[in-house]
């Protein structure tokens, strides 16, 4: 899928910059990054989940 992505200048700047020092094109240091980004869940929905989960623990346990 292509996506096209509005950048600053400095943006741009930034990210050719950074994928020259690592030696690969611009739009695949992107894809990496919004790779790397999607197949993480969010720290905030992991504390949350994990809250949740501790604090229903024996109520869980005692539905099983």
């Amino acid at each position: 899928m292509v996506l096209p992505v509005e950048l600053t200048e400095s943006q741009l700047e930034s990210l050719q910059q950074r994928a020259k020092a690592l030696g690969i094109s611009a739009e695949q240091l992107a894809a990496a990054a919004v790779a790397d980004l999607v197949s993480k869940p969010a720290d905030d929905f992991q504390q949350a989940a994990s809250r949740v989960l501790s604090k229903n623990a024996e109520l869980y346990r005692r539905l099983a």
